[in-house]
């Protein structure tokens, strides 16, 4: 096949537009192909015809023969479009790409050779914090204390805003980056010049830095979350590789019945896909129902991609895409490509077309979503809204709803701050920072096993022991001059928060009129619940405002607090004091319900033990009861003025009155208006200083940025490959352990290695902020490897936390602490681990971190797809065991030196490798690992030391 004679000519109104028409593939029955199986198929073709050699006609070939019933096993070749990051992810790849300028430089390149080849939108969304909240100052309050804990990074990516090509960055207090990319930047069909001078059409795809990425495949765009190296990689015009797709059907039928939300079918349908295993595959949805969902209704599905395993979820392009894109403003001529290529290409769906052949199939009737949550600890434990009171007395043994003291073994192990490991994990978004008022004192939060210094010693503070559970109760507490009752079960935070939600105009408008009609009843919320709205856009507060709805969410303490991720992300702010203490002192049962889109235990505040997923609505039903264990459906939220109960279907608005001030309210100009000007930010933003010149100017005295040691000595030809030999063990780790245990986003406790070098430069601890927004500097980072409060490494068993032995000797040590020494001694490391090793967020530090500390190899049981990636991307090579054999099962216990054979010589795609185990006797044993590297360029990038270092030399021999 050629792929260049599959070109050909789109006519849109009077412009003409060159596009890769898909017949040119070779496949006939193409109606019968999957949506996303014809987006990946236009990716692959068009690269072909570009002659750059990334993509051949056999993979395009590979790809048009796709079976639905036989996959095959090959690794296809992926471009995106464009590449879309946030903050905490994103800063770290513009200090890789500051630092590869530097690195081209030494080379004797031309270090402007290191742009972007694809367009970048950075947005600023994952740094503001609940740090005031249930006031009209809150929000600005809110921004100033993100630019004081902040300000340095932004100047970075100001700096970047004018050092790279076809880079952008929405400056922060604007929108949450997935909701700004649905309402904005995604433009389904896309058009660049050709070197023809033609204008190309052709899908809109991407990937971002972030798991929720896929929220814009309600849109009929194609993308979704990967590491920060795949996306460097991808930015820098390098192709990302996938397994042949697996597409599962999803076929919705009939209508939401009255009184069901999106939320609820989000849910049902999170339930579903987690429990049929969707983890690696692409979801697509077809069937009658779509036509009865907004896009916006789409997105909220789409946005939870990661919390039900797929890789996507995608609705195809239909005439309700068209209606969301006018709505949103789009230009109209937007508007016509759309439609046209996609018709032209059979990429439009209707009613009354043909079915496409799918791997797998399931499917819902819509009618039998019921209002529903999810929790108390995972986005895929739906609990229908009259089973709840049962549903947290069961989660925690409770009886009597929590007002009897429940035994100290009845509260269920916590599963760590900022745990997120369950069965078939998946990439995840950051869950950042909290610290509490006594950490800003210098206190370390509870838990941290800081054991040593540079010095060998016994663990003064180990930390929290495996085991140690507390108590449950009640007690009386005051604040600002009222007394009142807190006990288990209490709701202490209510969010509305998170792109999951807000970017649904039906349950923010039902929010809305839900808090009007309470407020008219003369309900309030009770003190003690920490109210918060954090939308994902401003066109959010700019609708809700017009319709007269901002000022009863006010009234019950929902006022604007930013415009960010916040709670969503574990940026909850501090609780009330006399709240917090009340808490951790009687070990109470605290409760969050927030419309985010994840509730690990821990994740949404260190306080709260229980976290239940909501729409916009039942956040403010919770909020006004101020406990989670009652059934809404019977028992009021409330009395009235008049001392009358009200309930909640008293005061729940009806759909009729939703969808008229949505039809009313939310329209094209709303979003033309709160857009005009999202790249320009406030005057802090434009008050930052910007260094000059194409070079960043490297602040020694800096412990936010640092050119980071990636590419120091790098030649133009890789060093041969030798044989890792005589390695030790860091740590043994078990099943589903995360990127988060790996290398955290949390607090920065100032007893750690990390709290002791900022301490040395003078950073008081209240101004530590914490390791996600310090992944500019490697020497904040390196020192964060490992240092999980809730890791266990089976070399230091009885603790939990930052702890090893340094072999053969075994003294105990902070992991960071013990690399230092081991690289003194010129000891390689490795690490032993479990099942799905890397689960969680999509974190590029999880491989960096271990990296800078000396492991030059893992070998885990199964990895989690991104970071065996990026794992790979950093020259640490991911061998597995062999299939039914384990550490345990091998008598491996960690105290070994370990040599692995063979990559001296002719190194292949998943090559079998010895690995030579030697005991502290003497005794030397043989075992057998699969090199990971899945492919052809994987041995390439492990080769040249990992892929940035591959893309280094191209650059600077070009």
């Amino acid at each position: 096949m050629d792929p260049a004679a599959a070109r050909g000519v789109l006519t849109v109104g009077d412009r003409r537009f060159g596009y890769y028409r898909l017949e040119g593939a070779g496949r006939t029955d193409l109606e019968r192909l999957p949506f996303t199986v014809k987006v990946l198929l236009e990716n692959m073709l068009r690269h072909a015809a570009s002659g750059a050699g990334l993509v051949s006609p056999h993979d395009v070939q590979a790809l048009a023969a796709w079976d639905p019933d036989q996959p095959g096993e090959c690794e296809l070749p992926f471009m995106p479009a464009r590449v879309i990051l946030q903050d905490f992810t994103g800063v770290p790849c513009i200090v890789d790409l500051a630092a590869m300028r530097d690195a081209v430089a030494a080379m004797g390149g031309d270090p402007a050779r290191v742009n972007p080849l694809v367009p970048v939108d950075l947005v600023i969304d994952h740094s503001v914090q609940v740090d005031q909240y249930g006031s009209q100052a809150a929000f600005l309050i809110n921004v100033e204390r993100e630019y004081e804990r902040n300000g340095e990074r932004y100047a970075l990516l100001r700096w970047a805003q004018q050092a790279f090509n076809r880079f952008r960055v929405v400056p922060p207090g604007t929108g949450i980056v997935h909701q700004v990319n649905l309402e904005f930047l995604a433009d389904v069909v896309t058009s660049r010049e050709a070197e023809s001078g033609e204008p190309l059409a052709f899908p809109d795809t991407l990937v971002g830095t972030d798991s929720h990425t896929t929220m814009v495949n309600g849109l009929g765009v194609l993308g979704w979350g990967v590491g920060g190296i795949e996306a460097e990689a991808a930015l820098l015009g390098q192709p990302l590789y996938q397994p042949m797709p697996q597409v599962i059907g999803f076929r919705l039928d009939g209508q939401l019945p009255v009184g069901s939300t999106a939320t609820d079918l989000v849910l049902y349908v999170t339930e579903m896909l987690r429990g049929h295993g969707v983890v690696g595959k692409f979801v697509e949805f077809y069937g009658p129902g779509l036509s009865r969902l907004s896009v916006a209704d789409r997105a909220t599905i789409s946005n939870m991609s990661p919390e039900f395993g797929a890789t996507a979820t995608v609705f195809p392009i239909d005439d309700e895409t068209l209606r969301y894109l006018r709505m949103t403003g789009r230009r109209a001529e937007v508007v016509d490509r759309v439609e046209a290529y996609a018709k032209a290409q059979g990429l439009f769906r209707t009613d009354d077309g043909v079915e496409p052949r799918f791997s797998e199939s399931l499917g819902l009737d819509l009618g039998e979503i019921r209002p529903s949550l999810a929790g108390p600890r995972r986005p895929q434990d739906r609990v229908a809204l009259p089973d709840l009171p049962h549903n947290f007395r069961a989660a925690f043994d409770l009886t009597d709803a929590g007002r009897r003291e429940a035994a100290p073994e009845a509260m269920p192990p916590m599963q760590g701050a900022i745990d997120e490991a369950s069965e078939g994990s998946f990439p995840a978004s950051d869950p950042p920072s909290y610290t509490r008022d006594r950490d800003k004192a210098g206190e370390s939060p509870a838990g941290e096993a800081r054991i040593g210094g540079g010095a060998a010693q016994p663990a003064a503070a180990p930390g929290r022991r495996v085991g140690q559970q507390g108590r449950l109760g009640k007690v009386q507490v005051e604040m600002d001059g009222t007394t009142f009752e807190l006990r288990s079960g209490a709701v202490v935070i209510a969010a509305i928060t998170s792109c999951t939600n807000t970017s649904n105009a039906s349950v923010m408008v039902a929010a809305g009129l839900l808090a009007r009609n309470a407020v008219a009843r003369g309900l309030r919320t009770p003190p003690w619940v920490k109210t918060s709205l954090a939308p994902g856009s401003r066109a959010v507060t700019d609708y809700l405002g017009a319709a007269g709805l901002m000022e009863p969410l006010e009234a019950l303490g929902f006022n604007l607090v930013g415009y960010g991720c916040t709670t969503c992300i574990g940026n909850s702010g501090p609780l009330a004091e006399p709240i917090a203490q009340a808490i951790e002192a009687n070990d109470l049962l605290g409760v969050a319900v927030l419309s985010g889109n994840r509730n690990f235990e821990g994740r949404i505040h260190p306080l709260v033990r229980a976290s239940y997923l909501a729409s916009p609505p039942l956040v403010v039903a919770f909020a006004l009861t101020g406990r989670i264990d009652m059934d809404l459906d019977r028992e009021p939220l409330g009395l009235d003025r008049d001392g009358q109960p009200v309930r909640l279907a008293d005061i729940w608005p009806g759909a009729a009155e939703v969808a008229e001030i949505v039809a009313e309210r939310v329209r094209s100009e709303v979003f033309t208006r709160s857009y005009a000007s999202v790249f320009d930010g406030d005057e802090r933003w434009a008050g930052l200083p910007v260094p000059p010149g194409d070079r960043y100017a490297w602040d020694p005295e800096s412990t936010y940025v640092a050119r980071p040691p990636f590419f120091e000595g790098v030649t133009s030809e890789p060093a041969p490959i030798s044989d890792i030999e005589g390695a030790r063990v860091l740590a043994v780790l078990g099943d589903s352990v995360t990127t988060d245990h790996i290398s955290p986003a949390g607090a920065i406790a100032r007893t750690s290695p990390a709290g002791g070098w900022l301490t040395e430069r003078g950073v008081e601890p209240r101004d530590f902020n914490s390791y996600g927004s310090r992944r500019g500097h490697h020497e904040v980072m390196v020192r964060g490897t490992f240092a999980n409060i809730r890791l266990r490494n089976g070399l230091t068993p009885d603790v939990e936390g930052n702890a090893t032995e340094h072999l053969p000797g075994g003294e105990r040590m902070s992991i960071f602490d013990a690399a230092e020494r081991y690289a003194a001694e010129h000891t390689p490391l490795i690490v032993l681990a479990g099942k799905e090793y890397g689960s969680g967020s999509s974190r590029d530090w999880a491989a960096k971190g271990p990296f800078l500390q000396g492991v030059r190899a893992v070998i885990a049981e199964s990895y989690e797809r991104i970071h065996r990636s990026n794992l790979v991307g950093m020259g640490v090579l991911p061998l597995q065991f062999l299939p039914g054999e384990t550490a345990a099962s091998l008598g491996l216990t960690g105290h070994e030196r370990y040599t692995i054979r063979g990559l001296a010589e002719r190194l292949t795609p998943r090559q079998r490798l010895e690995v030579e185990v030697t005991d502290d006797d003497g005794r030397t044993r043989s075992i057998t690992a699969i090199a990971r590297l899945d492919g052809p360029i994987d041995v390439t990038y492990y080769r040249n030391g990992g892929v940035l270092h591959t893309v280094l030399r191209r650059l600077a021999s070009a």
